[in-house]
């Protein structure tokens, strides 16, 4: 009598990147990948990172020791040098995603991870303001957990947009354990001048948006995960619920 095993299926988080991505190409938002070791330059400098920002120091960045020491590299603490790639790789208009690991040198626990996912979008055109963002973001969330959306903005500081805000949520129905509760989600903002101009994009005509948000933590939302840990443990128990 012959075994018959069991089907396969995906990981939790690639399901979960196929469906963010379904989204926002309703949107016209185009998939973007980059490089996991990435230079200096890109995840610093050309996001109008400082020479003595604190997330360049040891305790937040993996350094790498490449050969030619002429080109610090690290481990990619946001996926947002993808963004100034694409940016000097496409002429505006540009809408784009770009869903990815990143990693960053801190201790682990039930809501921490050296290494965890995150999602950037960026949208640049003439004209575009914070009205775009936000409907954006409701409209992406309204999708994702599948019931009507409110999101607020907060002012915040991120060197590579000005204004930059922090974005919570409210999910207005539905019942789960997330409904008419705010939840800080993400940070946003518009794209600061500098990032443009190194791009090679005219600030002077064109404008647009930007934000980041840690797919590891729509997991734990959407599904009410209690520890982000169990996401990468292999274990074959938590993997098979999905």
């Amino acid at each position: 009598m012959s075994v018959k095993n069991p089907a396969g299926h995906k990981h939790p988080m690639s399901q979960m990147i196929a469906q963010i991505n379904e989204i926002f190409a309703e949107l016209g938002f185009v998939f973007a990948t980059g490089p996991e070791a990435e230079t200096e330059n890109y995840n610093f400098d050309r996001l109008n990172i400082k020479k003595d920002h604190p997330a360049r120091d040891m305790q937040d960045t993996f350094w790498l020791r490449p050969q030619d020491v002429s080109e610090p590299t690290v481990l990619r603490t946001q996926t947002s040098p993808v963004q100034v790639r694409f940016m000097e790789s496409h002429a505006a208009p540009m809408r784009m995603i770009c869903p990815g690991k990143v990693f960053r040198n801190e201790a682990t626990d039930a809501t921490h991870e050296a290494q965890f996912h995150q999602l950037e979008g960026l949208y640049i055109d003439t004209g575009v303001h914070m009205g775009h963002l936000k409907g954006t973001i409701e409209y992406f969330f309204s999708k994702f957990f599948s019931g009507e959306v409110e999101v607020r903005f907060r002012p915040s500081f991120f060197p590579f947009v000005e204004p930059g805000i922090e974005v919570d949520m409210m999910l207005k129905s539905g019942e789960s354990k997330l409904a008419n509760r705010w939840i800080e989600v993400m940070g946003a903002g518009m794209i600061h001048p500098n990032v443009l101009r190194g791009a090679g994009i005219d600030p002077t005509q064109y404008s647009g948006f930007a934000f980041g948000v840690g797919i590891d933590r729509l997991a734990v939302m959407k599904y009410e995960i209690d520890d982000i840990r169990h996401i990468y443990s292999g274990d074959a128990r938590f993997v098979n619920q999905f």
